[in-house]
This record gives structure tokens, C-alpha cells and sequence, in this order.
């Protein structure tokens, strides 16, 4: 038996599953993006993973408890077959399931690896691929390599003809970082006050030689080349190159592009050379993890202001809140800051991370913005 609360959350969400039937026509068709003032409804979502051994009946059982609660958008890691059988699932249910996809940071791929001279260099000289910086899932691929870049668009291509799936979900679509937020630093005995060579990148050897062509020096051979603003505005813009590129595919198939992105845009710039206010998106996610930074909630908030503020009603954003770090209580306060501040919506790290606990605050903050407000 359906319970009351899932009436009352599927009459909410009615008028919002017409606007997006637009997105299951003919690929064909460009999306038009929506303006951000034409969403009313605070949007709840959560990253997670697929599960090709859990039952169609397992996954009524999670998708009920969470839409229960007001989460309506699953960021989901899977198959592109799992992909099908989920958005198949959840058809004409109110939920919307996105393909949550590792762009830049390929681990363990095993096509790319035939290819070294697709992966991301070091100011040393050194690939990702051979030198793994920090952990050994850190396999960067390169923006400036075509075999790569090619690579990365027939991977989001079949993606995006998935019938169905409400968007392309980009993760990792940045360089590595050059700097690690704080309070990660000690994890790897660092101490990262300047930029360091060995996890300074985007030094492609078809980088090097375009901006040579442009300014008529080689980054390597600059003495700072951490000062130079053109050299990291290059990097920045074959990122956002192949981002916009990618919202092209996704839009031809009538499907909207996604990003987890970092905390606020000048941060993002600075640390892992990522310009997401640039960016042709849908939706961008930013992570506002404020324990990687040793900050409290209210620097969560003033992350989410600043892209506001840059992105100026290009799409809607919504605030990455990280799940582990959150107590129910400190989770009502990280979602009306979030709000307060102009998000459009929250995404919880992860499915797996949320108490029923956790799930009874999200429900009775949806109850009172999307259900008590109207």
C-alpha cells in the first residue's frame, strides 16, 4: 500500500514530471535549458553506485524509502545495462535516474592504458599513468590529448542515447589537484603552501608546444610557472572545451549535462585548474565538503554564494553535502544554509551514508518547503 507520504510527494512532483517528459523525445531534438527561476521546488538528490545482483523488488524497496523522504534524483555509477533496467524501473514513478561518470580520472581503464600519450604530465615530465600522484586511482587522462578527448566523447555518446536517463552526471572532469584541501594535507605528510611540480599538471607535450606557438615560451622552461596567469587560463579552457563539447552530445540526445564540481569557483580555479562557472551545464553540483577544509557550515554556505553570484542564473546549483561528516541536526542546518544561500537543491554523499535518521530530517524539510509552503 502506497503510504500518505508518497501521495502527498507525487502530487508535488506532478507537474514536474511533464516538464521533464521533454527530455524522453526524439534525440533529434536539442534541450532547451529551463531558466532557474522556472524550477520552484527545492530538489533533493544523492550520489550512489548501481548493483546489477540487487532484485528489481530490492531496489523498489530503496527507491520508496528515499522518495519517502523527498529524494527524487539518484547520481548513479552503473552500466550501462543496469542504467536501462533502473530508468526502466523508475518510469512514470517521479524519480529521475542520471549517469554518474568519472571523465578525466579513468582508473584501472584498460583501453586507455594501451595509450600512454593520452595521459595527463607533470611539471617533471612524469604521466599519471606511470607516476600516480597521491593514490594510485589518480590515472588522469589528458584535455589536450585528441586520441583521449575522442576516447571521452564516444564513452559520454553512448551514455547519452540511454532512453530515459534524465542526464550525464560528470565527475573528476578537472585536472589533479595541485592542492589538497587542509585538512587532507597531513594524509600524505604535505604541507602544501605553493604549488609542488610533481602534482602540478596539464604539461602535455601538445600543450607545451600550443602556447609556445601563442606567447612564445615553454611553461617548462619558465622559472614560475605557477605565476603565470595565461598558462593556467590555457589549462582552464581546454577543460572547458571539452566540457561544452560533451553538453553538445548529451543535448543532441535530448538529455541534460551534469557536474560534481569543487566548492566555489575561485577555489576550483586555484586548486584543480577548473573554470565550472564557464561551463554550458544543466545542473553543477559543488562539493561543499567543509571538513576537507577544516571549515564549519557557514563557509558550505558562502561556497554555494560565490557561484551564485558567478554563475548569474546560467543553471541551478546544488549543494554536494558530505554525509559522514553530518549529524541529522548538523544535516537540517547544512540544507537551510544551503538554501538560504541560493542553492536550488541538495545532493547527499551517499546512498549508503544515509541513516533513517538522516531521512526523517530531509523528509520534514521537504514537507516544509516543497508541501507546507505552497
Amino acid at each position: 500500500m502506497i503510504n500518505i507520504k508518497f501521495t502527498k510527494l507525487f502530487l508535488v512532483f506532478f507537474l514536474s514530471v511533464i516538464v521533464t517528459f521533454q527530455f524522453s523525445c526524439s534525440a533529434s531534438h536539442q534541450v532547451e535549458k529551463k531558466n532557474l527561476n522556472e524550477d520552484k521546488n527545492f530538489v533533493f538528490t544523492v550520489w550512489g553506485h548501481g548493483d546489477a545482483d540487487k532484485s528489481e523488488a530490492s531496489w523498489d524497496s530503496v527507491f520508496t524509502k528515499l522518495y519517502n523522504a523527498g529524494i527524487t534524483d539518484y547520481f548513479l555509477m552503473a552500466s550501462p545495462s543496469e542504467l536501462k533496467r533502473l530508468v526502466h524501473l523508475t518510469k512514470n514513478k517521479g524519480i529521475r535516474i542520471h549517469c554518474w561518470i568519472w571523465t578525466l580520472n579513468r582508473p584501472n581503464d584498460t583501453t586507455a592504458q594501451k595509450h600512454p600519450d593520452w595521459y595527463s604530465v607533470n611539471r617533471e615530465g612524469k604521466n599519471s599513468l606511470e607516476a600516480k600522484p597521491y593514490v594510485n586511482y589518480y590515472q588522469w587522462l589528458s584535455p589536450f590529448s585528441e586520441g583521449a578527448t575522442n576516447y571521452i566523447k564516444q564513452n559520454i555518446r553512448e551514455i547519452a542515447e540511454i532512453d530515459g536517463l534524465a542526464s550525464v552526471h560528470l565527475d573528476y572532469v578537472r585536472y589533479c589537484d595541485v592542492i589538497l584541501g587542509k585538512a587532507l594535507q597531513p594524509k600524505y605528510n604535505l604541507v602544501q603552501d605553493k604549488e609542488m611540480p610533481e602534482y602540478d599538471f596539464g604539461y602535455h607535450p601538445n600543450a607545451r608546444k600550443e602556447i609556445e606557438k601563442l606567447f612564445g615560451v615553454d611553461p617548462v622552461k619558465m622559472e614560475h610557472p605557477e605565476l603565470s596567469n595565461e598558462w593556467r587560463q590555457f589549462r582552464l579552457n581546454a577543460v572547458t572545451k571539452l566540457v561544452n563539447e560533451l553538453a553538445e552530445i548529451a543535448h543532441k540526445n535530448g538529455k541534460k549535462i551534469s557536474a560534481a564540481v569543487f566548492p566555489y569557483p575561485e577555489l576550483a580555479r586555484m586548486n584543480v585548474r577548473q573554470d565550472w562557472s564557464s561551463w554550458n551545464l544543466d545542473i553543477a553540483i559543488p562539493m561543499v565538503y567543509q571538513n576537507f577544509y577544516q571549515q564549519d557550515l557557514n563557509w558550505a554556505g558562502f561556497s554555494i554564494e560565490q557561484g551564485v553570484r558567478e554563475v548569474q542564473n546560467k543553471f541551478p546549483i546544488y549543494a554536494g553535502l558530505f554525509i559522514p561528516s553530518l549529524t541529522p541536526q548538523e544535516l537540517k542546518k547544512a540544507i537551510l544554509i544551503s538554501k538560504n544561500s541560493g542553492a536550488k537543491g541538495v545532493s547527499f554523499f551517499n546512498l549508503s551514508s544515509l541513516t533513517n535518521e538522516h531521512l526523517k530530517i530531509i523528509w520534514k524539510i521537504f514537507e516544509k518547503i516543497n508541501i507546507s509552503s505552497k
